[in-house]
C-alpha cells in the first residue's frame, strides 16, 4: 500500500470513530444540571475556578467559564471516578454526587467564555494545523470537533478551545501525546496528540486561544 493509501486510511478511519463516538454521546443519558442550584454548590471549586471559572492562571488549572456543558460534566465525571489523572483534584469531588456535578457543570457554562490572543509567530502554522490538518502524518483539521470559531460541540461533548490558557492546552496535548491522559473515548485525542511535535502543539494551543 502506497503511503498516499494510507494516508486515505487513517483519515477514513479517524472519520468513522469521530461519527461512531458522536452517534454513541447523543444516545447516552446524563443528569440535566440547574445553573441556577450548581451557583450553591461550587465553594470546592472556588480557591482554583473562582466564581467565574476563569481565575487560576496556572498551567494544570484550566479556564472553565463558558465551557460547554457536557464536556464540563464528562470530565468531572471522569476525575472522580479515577479515569482521568488531575493530581489538584484528588478527592476534591468526593462528596459531589452525579446531579451535583451536573449542576455545577451548567453554572460554570452558563458563565461567559474567557478571551485569549494567539502569539503572532505561531499563527501560520497553528492555523494550518486547526484548520486543514496534515495529510503527511494523519492528522485531520480540528475545525471537525471543535468548530471553526473554537467553541466546540457540546452536543457531542468536544471542548471549546477558544480562549484557554495556553499552558494548560499544552500540558493536555503533551498528556494525550504521552499517554498519562486516556480518557478520550475512542483515543481520538491520543491518536492525533502522537503525531504531534512540540512546536505544532504549541503552534495549535497557542491559535486556539486567540479565537472567537
Amino acid at each position: 500500500m502506497n503511503k498516499v493509501a494510507v494516508r486515505l486510511s487513517d483519515n477514513i478511519v479517524f472519520k468513522l470513530v469521530i461519527i461512531s463516538f458522536s452517534l454513541f454521546t447523543m444516545g447516552q443519558t446524563v443528569a440535566q444540571g440547574n445553573a441556577e442550584v450548581g451557583a450553591d454548590k461550587i465553594a470546592v471549586c472556588l480557591a482554583c475556578h473562582g466564581n467565574d471559572g476563569n481565575m487560576s492562571q496556572l498551567p494544570d488549572v484550566p479556564m472553565i467559564g463558558g465551557q460547554n456543558e457536557k464536556y464540563l460534566l464528562k470530565q468531572m465525571i471522569d476525575i472522580k471516578s479515577g479515569a482521568r489523572t488531575a493530581p489538584l483534584m484528588t478527592g476534591m469531588l468526593n462528596a459531589l454526587n452525579e446531579q451535583d456535578l451536573a449542576d455545577v457543570a451548567a453554572y460554570y457554562a452558563s458563565q461567559l467564555a474567557p478571551t485569549g490572543a494567539a502569539d503572532p509567530q505561531k499563527v501560520a502554522l497553528g492555523e494550518t494545523l486547526y484548520r486543514a490538518g496534515n495529510a503527511e502524518i494523519g492528522v485531520a483539521a480540528c475545525t471537525a470537533c471543535h468548530s471553526p470559531n473554537g467553541r466546540g460541540l457540546d452536543s457531542a461533548g468536544y471542548p471549546s478551545l477558544s480562549g484557554q490558557d495556553v499552558g494548560y492546552s499544552v500540558m493536555q496535548l503533551k498528556n494525550f501525546r504521552d499517554g498519562v491522559r486516556m480518557n478520550d473515548d475512542g483515543a481520538v485525542m491520543r491518536s492525533i496528540a502522537k503525531r504531534l511535535s512540540d512546536a505544532e502543539i504549541e503552534a495549535l494551543a497557542s491559535y486556539a486561544a486567540g479565537l472567537r
